[in-house]
């Protein structure tokens, strides 16, 4: 790459940072599998808005974990398609062959298909509201997801499944295969492949190596607040203290709670770039990826993406060529968003993987175009090859 369309990329994520809405920012590219670009700014501690003015600030680093949130929809999607493969369930599987208990109200219909897809009819909880203590807990979370009632029949449309995708997935896998997710992303992808991070949650004894997230900028407009709230079930003010904790962060929770950096995100997008294989260790297979990224879901407005448009893939984001996840003229990318402002992708046209992080959790605020223009510009600046 021409050294000077790396320094205009990082010049677009300053300009970003210098809305004042992320106290830390990581911008990670790998092209053709080499790095050209891996830097972080800000700080991780101590510049948060509710921080001391005389906090000690530890600057962000390349390496230094984040909860990049939505993001670990991407991993989770990447296992759930490797274990397809190998024929621990299909996607037209119904549910409630491996939860029996997912049967009430029409969910006897619900397929995996539908779950990966978002249509399974159920955007957010219903029922009694659940003990977040006990959100590690199979059996309890069997019984409540059995006790949901879906808001649409299932495969009748397309609602981002914020939340409830997680457990979902989690329990399925964990029924089919006899083993936590945890465990399976570990074994097959992870260790082999030398990550330190990149898992669901992390051990207790690395909690206080996660560098926070911050609600940042004004409050959202009444409409998406409440559209917000009821995608992920509470406030950014509420969510976003509660997933600094100890216990969101040692949970094992496959919608939300993956811990990463940019530099590993771009490394676990590379497998994907590369058509599931990355130095040797093969995830799936080139056709299974290929049918994992076709069109599912027709360019449409989307609560995932602010209302914005944007295509489904079998549980990855697809970007387009006007406007997506993933920037402009990004119609071959595909991946996922987090909350608020993360995302990671890969770019086979390209021979491109990115993963932008950032710690803020901004509302309104009037530079909201920086960070798309961050997406942007990358795809700008690196011509399909």
């Amino acid at each position: 790459m021409d050294p000077a369309a790396v320094e205009r990329i990082w010049a677009a994520a300053e300009h970003w940072y210098a809305a004042g809405m992320h106290p830390a920012i990581q911008v990670c590219l790998r092209r053709d599998g080499r790095v050209v670009l891996d830097r972080a700014i800000g700080h991780a501690w101590g510049n948060g808005p509710d921080d001391p003015v005389d906090a000690a600030k530890t600057p962000v680093d390349p390496q230094t974990p984040f909860c990049v949130y939505s993001a670990a929809k991407a991993i989770t999607t990447t296992v759930a398609h490797m274990l397809i493969e190998r024929g621990a369930f299909g996607l037209d599987d119904r549910v409630c062959e491996y939860l029996p208990t997912y049967t009430s109200h029409g969910k006897d219909r619900t397929t995996i298909r539908h779950v990966m897809t978002h249509s399974a009819g159920v955007p957010f909880a219903t029922g009694p509201r659940p003990d977040l203590k006990r959100m590690d807990d199979s059996e309890y979370a069997r019984d409540m997801l059995g006790r949901m009632k879906p808001v649409y029949p299932p495969g009748l449309v397309h609602m981002y499944h914020g939340v409830t995708w997680g457990p979902l997935m989690r329990e399925i896998i964990s029924a089919a295969t006899g083993r936590n997710i945890r465990d399976i992303l570990h074994d097959e992808i992870l260790a082999p492949l030398g990550f330190r991070w990149t898992n669901y949650g992390v051990a207790p004894q690395d909690v206080p190596l996660v560098a926070p997230s911050h609600v940042t900028g004004t409050p959202l407009p009444a409409p998406i607040a409440k559209a917000f709230k009821a995608a992920v079930g509470g406030t950014p003010q509420q969510i976003i203290p509660f997933s600094n904790t100890p216990q969101f962060l040692t949970g094992v929770i496959p919608s939300s709670n993956t811990v990463s950096n940019a530099h590993e995100l771009s490394r676990f997008a590379e497998i994907l770039c590369r058509g599931g294989e990355l130095d040797g260790v093969r995830v799936m297979s080139p056709e299974t990826l290929r049918s994992a990224t076709a069109p599912a879901r027709r360019l449409r407005p989307d609560i995932a993406t602010g209302l914005a448009p944007m295509r489904w893939g079998t549980g990855y984001m697809l970007g387009s060529t006007r406007f997506g996840p993933f920037g402009r003229d990004a119609s071959g990318a595909f991946g996922h968003t987090g909350l608020t402002d993360i995302a990671v992708w890969a770019d086979p046209q390209r021979a491109l993987s990115v993963a932008v992080v950032s710690s803020g959790k901004p509302g309104r605020h009037p530079e909201a175009k920086r960070y798309p223009q961050l997406l942007d510009r990358i795809n700008a600046e690196i011509p399909r090859v």
